[in-house]
């Protein structure tokens, strides 16, 4: 487990969740720092900070931030030392994993303690009444997942050590075929069903938190529930047709919809995902005299 490299990242956060409380697990993904590696004003840092900013100063406030891959354009390491700086600010532990556009040496130099001991970025974060596997579905040079017998081994062992918390396996890519062609994990591909054979044999987990597809998407699969989160950066363009790899058709591929984000609730009982964004919310009712009957009558509806 990479406890040491969390508390590098825990600038100004507290302990964490107490015993019987609920827990806020805030995820952000696909931030691709890096991507307009000369300018100072990246748009992808200044979506970043938008979404870091609503964390900190807004309602929802987490107990945790999970950063799930893409967490780079190029994975150099000067992108690296940019993130690490923006996470700096955060009063909550900020929890980072890999993705198909990371390089794990530069991201390890960087975020150290994260390494599962064979150089994979794989750990474990214990909570009260749950825990969060976060493995590894790097290959670099290849856009898609991967996930090998070292890391099937160190999962399988590692959701041995406890069968009866529930279990969330935190990854970047989903193990789905989504519906937006060009972006599929092809359900026959070997990493996949590697993954699929390990939690399997592991009733305890509940669900995966996955990013990647830039869309935020709900998956029942195996069954337990996938959660995407939508990315910080520029979003993939919502379009289920399929894609001729020899006949562009100028359709849109990358839109820029305002700067996303899940919070993931877990209540005692089971996991729940909202996602959101960054942007404008405008507010049409309010809390005061005149809805105070309603969340009266709401609340007194509810089992004492």
């Amino acid at each position: 487990m990479a406890q040491g490299g969390a508390d590098r990242l825990r600038t100004g956060a507290d302990s964490g969740p107490e015993q019987g409380t609920d827990v806020l697990i805030a995820q952000i993904t696909d931030i691709h720092i890096g991507f307009d590696p000369d300018n100072p004003a990246e748009y992808n840092r200044k979506r970043l900070d938008d979404v870091l900013d609503l964390l900190i100063e807004g309602p929802n406030r987490p107990d945790l931030l999970l950063a799930t891959g893409d967490i780079t354009d190029r994975g150099d390491d000067d992108s690296y030392r940019r993130l690490v700086n923006a996470f700096s600010r955060c009063p909550f532990p900020v929890w980072p994993s890999v993705g198909n556009h990371d390089l794990r040496d530069n991201f390890h130099a960087r975020f150290p303690g994260f390494d599962d001991g064979n150089g994979f970025v794989q750990y474990t974060i214990e909570l009260p009444e749950m825990r969060l596997v976060t493995i590894d579905t790097l290959e670099e040079g290849r856009h898609g997942g991967a996930f090998c017998d070292a890391r099937a081994a160190w999962l399988d062992a590692e959701l041995a050590r406890d069968a009866a918390k529930p279990t969330y396996i935190v990854m970047h890519h989903p193990p789905v075929e989504s519906g937006i062609e060009w972006m599929n994990t092809h359900p026959d591909d070997p990493w996949v069903g590697l993954f699929t054979d390990v939690v399997r044999r592991h009733p305890q987990v509940r669900g995966l938190i996955c990013g990647h597809l830039h869309r935020s998407v709900t998956v029942a699969w195996e069954g337990r529930t996938i959660a995407i989160c939508s990315s910080t950066a520029p979003q993939v363009s919502l379009d289920l047709r399929p894609i001729d790899a020899n006949r562009p058709d100028d359709r849109p591929m990358i839109v820029a919809e305002d700067p996303a984000y899940a919070l993931h609730r877990w209540n005692g009982r089971e996991l729940v995902s909202f996602y959101d964004h960054a942007g404008a919310h405008t507010m049409l009712a309010k809390y005061d005299q005149r809805l105070q009957p309603l969340v009266r009558e709401l609340k007194a509806e509810r089992p004492a």
